[in-house]
């Protein structure tokens, strides 16, 4: 009996392993058929690299771009001389009405969805207020025959300084608006090549006429300063809007108080305010910091200065060509017939008659009225 249950111990230790191994070994059975309406899921796609994005999207530096975003405000390391240059993007600031975003975008907002729009706007209304004022008034003036008796009006001196500052001024004001919203109007129009030469054309021409404007500004600051400053009829003159609403202009002085509010507001503060910011644009201000944010405040301040700057001076040129008989001639010559100073600037007229004032200060520029003293 002992013999039999040793016979069997030993044949189970010999068995079970066995048993085991066949059981781990044996082949799975067979999986459950998928039910007809069943989608496999799409395996994830890897991310295209930036060599496959180039192939397939040629330009299209979004991965990059992405990636400085999220490396923060951090400079990184930039082998080129002077500040931020190891700045890709400027720092995120928060935009009235929008996501948070960089100081850069929030500069090129505030220029195509504020200055360009408002400003443009600005200018198109004064542009139809001048040409309904001429339709309605037509030019002014020439209602009395002219005596033959002369005035100078101008030495050639102030209007040497007076055309070398319109000039440069046209240039500028034609340059800027080109570059300002050229892109809205000439670009659909004549191709962006004829408008790539025309835009660096102008940008150059811009870059040259602005210290001529600068220096010659400053001339004629200094030379008209005197002749504009306020004067108790001015009060009147602005009251009534000079008479032009009316049948006759009201007495002034050499310059009426229109002339002399584009004068002080035109010429005198938003001429220095347009070659201030011009200045730092153009990096000539010593000591100073051009980084990127200084540029971009200094081109807002320079766009608006020069944007109401323009629109003053349209109704300037307007008086001085078309609206104003005589006046265009006298700033070419220098020289109005004593018909036309009284009846534009009867004050002026009545103080050289009465000797105050010098019909000619150049030498033998034109002979004295009758019954002054020379």
């Amino acid at each position: 009996m002992q013999s039999l249950m040793r016979t069997l111990l030993t044949a189970a230790a010999l068995v079970l392993p066995l048993a085991l191994q066949a059981q781990t070994t044996a082949p799975a059975a067979p999986a459950k058929a998928p039910p007809t309406n069943f989608v496999a899921p799409a395996e994830p796609k890897p991310d295209e690299s930036n060599a496959e994005r180039g192939k397939t999207q040629p330009g299209n530096n979004a991965p990059f771009w992405r990636s400085v975003r999220e490396s923060g405000e951090q400079p990184g390391y930039s082998s080129l001389p002077g500040a931020e240059k190891g700045m890709l993007i400027q720092p995120f600031v928060q935009y009235p009405g929008s996501r948070f975003t960089s100081a850069g975008e929030a500069w090129r907002q505030v220029r195509n969805n504020w200055i360009l729009p408002y400003g443009g706007s600005l200018l198109l209304m004064v542009v139809l207020a001048i040409a309904l004022f001429y339709w309605r008034k037509g030019s002014l003036g020439g209602h009395t025959p002219d005596t033959g008796r002369q005035i100078e009006r101008f030495t050639p001196f102030e209007r040497s300084a007076h055309w070398t500052n319109a000039i440069a001024f046209s240039v500028l004001a034609l340059s800027g608006l080109v570059m300002a919203f050229g892109k809205f109007i000439l670009l659909p129009i004549v191709g962006g090549t004829l408008f790539g030469w025309l835009s660096y054309a102008l940008k150059t021409a811009h870059n040259f006429a602005g210290p001529l404007f600068a220096v010659s500004l400053l001339v004629v600051i200094f030379t008209f300063a005197r002749d504009n400053l306020p004067r108790k009829e001015d009060l009147g003159w602005l009251a009534r809007f000079g008479g032009l609403l009316g049948g006759a202009e009201l007495p002034s002085h050499r310059f009426n108080a229109g002339e002399k509010l584009v004068f002080w507001a035109g010429v005198f503060l938003l001429g220095l305010v347009v070659v201030g910011s011009g200045l730092v644009l153009d990096q000539l201000v010593p000591g100073m910091a051009y980084l990127r944010g200084n540029m971009q405040v200094a081109h807002m301040i320079h766009a608006v200065a020069a944007l109401l700057m323009t629109t003053l001076f349209l109704g300037h040129i307007y008086m001085g060509t078309i609206g104003m008989k005589g006046a265009y001639s006298a700033m070419r010559t220098g020289i109005v017939d004593e018909a036309w100073a009284r009846e534009h600037h009867q004050l002026w007229a009545d103080d050289i008659r009465a000797g105050k004032i010098p019909a000619q200060r150049t030498v033998a520029a034109v002979p004295p009225l009758a019954g002054q003293q020379n």
